[in-house]
């Protein structure tokens, strides 16, 4: 089978994206997916995302994420911008989404070439001294360091990922240090990636929505700066928790071409 395939990134979260409203695509294909991401042997990417018929009456699109081991994933936020794009750029959407993904509904605006997505409310953040847990779609260990841009953290992240409280199941792990006052810089070990990525969407949010329960900034429009390039959360803090949280940022098309699978 020759497979038609497009290359998208968002602030350097790349992913293959693939039009599945005609099912092409098993979902039960994980080898397929895993050997389609790798970076030497397959096309290369972070992650691997089908765009399907959407299953709910209101909803223009269904979201189905495989990380690049192949396993069908937890919300990945950069991910759902570049399926927004993509979707538009299919002609599915104009400028505006609501599309059902493995952690619910979600709704997204594409204006003045950024893609804004909804992303789900947060009503529970675990604060210990060390850290922040939280969970935005996926879940995420937030810690703050300094000298973030010698930081290991290939090492330090693969240790936390898998250690104890998280051991198998994991957590993706976010490295943060303050750059001012409403400024903070990134970096991510992802699991399922099982490396270092660019640039996570959802760690990102994770990283907004606890420099502010931190009380880091008093600010609910946060600006985060990951290796990739930089993205903005903005969100309202109520008696619930946080909503209304928006990941705001690029999503680019890279390239379209096809392998023989």
């Amino acid at each position: 089978m020759t497979l038609t395939f497009y290359k998208y990134q968002g602030t350097g979260n790349d992913f293959i994206i693939v039009d599945n409203r005609k099912s092409i695509l098993s979902k039960n294909n994980t080898k397929l997916f895993s050997r389609l991401c790798d970076r030497k042997f397959g096309i290369g990417a972070d992650g691997l995302m089908l765009l399907e018929l959407p299953e709910n009456q209101y909803d223009d699109f269904k979201m189905v994420y495989f990380n690049a081991d192949g396993n069908e994933s937890s919300m990945c936020g950069n991910g759902g911008r570049c399926l927004v794009a993509f979707a538009s750029f299919l002609g599915v959407i104009k400028d505006r989404a609501v599309f059902t993904a493995i952690d619910g509904n979600h709704k997204a605006i594409i204006k003045d070439g950024l893609v804004y997505l909804q992303m789900q409310d947060v009503s529970d953040i675990e604060k210990y001294d060390s850290h922040l847990f939280l969970d935005t779609g996926s879940p995420h260990h937030v810690t703050m360091v300094n000298g973030l841009s010698n930081f290991d953290v290939e090492n330090e992240g693969r240790k936390i990922r898998n250690g104890a409280p998280y051991f198998e199941s994991g957590s993706n792990v976010n490295f943060v240090e303050k750059k001012n006052g409403n400024l903070f810089a990134v970096r991510t070990y992802e699991r399922g990636v099982e490396d270092e990525t660019l640039s996570c969407g959802t760690g990102v949010t994770a990283v907004a929505l606890s420099m502010h329960a931190t009380k880091r900034t008093d600010k609910e429009e946060v600006s985060i700066s990951t290796e990739g390039g930089e993205l903005k959360v903005t969100f309202k803090q109520t008696k619930l928790g946080y909503e209304d949280i928006f990941l705001i940022g690029p999503a680019e098309q890279v390239f379209k071409g096809e392998i023989v699978c």
